[in-house]
């Protein structure tokens, strides 16, 4: 018996020790009421007077709530929203006791909270606020969790999901505004080498007629010095003598130039000496009006 005895109270004695785990604490209770919660580690309760009622852990626990509402534009969007909570040590046995739901509580003020902030908004500015949404619900959990030992870590507009024929008909707006801004690129791209290219003609054919120009004053200026050499070698000689000799010099060198190519085309001009006349007429008018314009 005495053996018997010694087992009991060695098993009362060690029925009386319990251990709580890191990150939280027991509610201990005394014929059912409350008596004080227990920390991480070895703990000691008063054998058959006191019991461990629960646990409660100190953990950050993460709620999915998903919202449905609709948009000042009449557009009905469905809202992920994540609420991380955790319990706060001070404040354990309300917690414990306060709420037999705390999940349900807590999804219905964010309910709340989204239904009085969404209906006023448009659907772009819902996309823009998601930080401010997620703002607003913390607030109003904060205050409202911490009277029953919640404190809110953090809140999380996760997305904003609208109506698959709304979210179809965003994408084609989004893709028209794209494709019209790359229309306007284009064009003006277009625009821009089309400006290059009459700008690059006007100045080629400006340094072409520059050319020509500088050409034909080339060829009055050598002329003008082959008839003062004829005239200085024969004094008698006019300046349209000289000119029709020139002249007529050149019109055979021509002839024979192009003679002397066997690939030549076949040519048509004039062969009579009037037509010979006529270019030297011309070319001693132009010196003429030159030398008038000149003085």
């Amino acid at each position: 018996m005495l053996g018997l005895g010694l087992f009991l109270l060695l098993a009362i004695v060690l029925s009386s020790f319990f251990t709580v785990q890191t990150a939280e604490m027991a509610i201990i209770t005394r014929f059912g009421r409350y008596v004080r919660a227990a920390a991480a580690g070895l703990n000691w309760k008063i054998p058959f007077i006191e019991s461990v009622a629960g646990r409660m852990s100190l953990r950050v626990n993460q709620i999915a709530l998903t919202m449905e509402t609709k948009t000042k534009d009449n557009v009905f969007v469905t809202i992920p929203i994540s609420v991380q909570t955790r319990v706060s040590a001070e404040k354990v046995f309300a917690a414990y006791y306060s709420l037999s739901d705390p999940e349900a509580q807590i999804r219905a003020y964010v309910e709340q909270v989204v239904l009085g902030h969404v209906p006023g908004m448009t659907l772009d500015a819902v996309f823009a606020s998601q930080s401010s949404i997620a703002a607003a619900v913390k607030r109003e959990l904060d205050v409202d969790m911490a009277a029953f030992g919640y404190e809110i870590v953090n809140v999380l507009v996760t997305d904003i999901v609208p109506d698959a024929k709304v979210k179809s008909a965003m994408n084609d707006i989004n893709a028209a505004q794209r494709e019209q801004v790359a229309a306007a690129a284009r064009g003006e791209a277009e625009k821009i080498l089309v400006v290059k290219k009459a700008e690059a003609e006007a100045e080629s054919k400006a340094l072409q007629g520059q050319g020509i120009a500088n050409q034909r004053k080339a060829i009055i200026e050598g002329l003008r010095g082959s008839i003062e050499d004829f005239q200085r070698t024969l004094g008698d000689a006019s300046a349209k003598e000289v000119m029709q000799l020139v002249l007529v010099t050149q019109y055979f060198d021509t002839l024979k130039s192009i003679g002397e190519q066997s690939k030549t085309n076949t040519l048509f001009i004039s062969h009579a000496p009037a037509a010979v006349q006529n270019i030297s007429d011309q070319i001693l008018a132009g010196i003429t009006a030159a030398e008038k314009l000149k003085g």
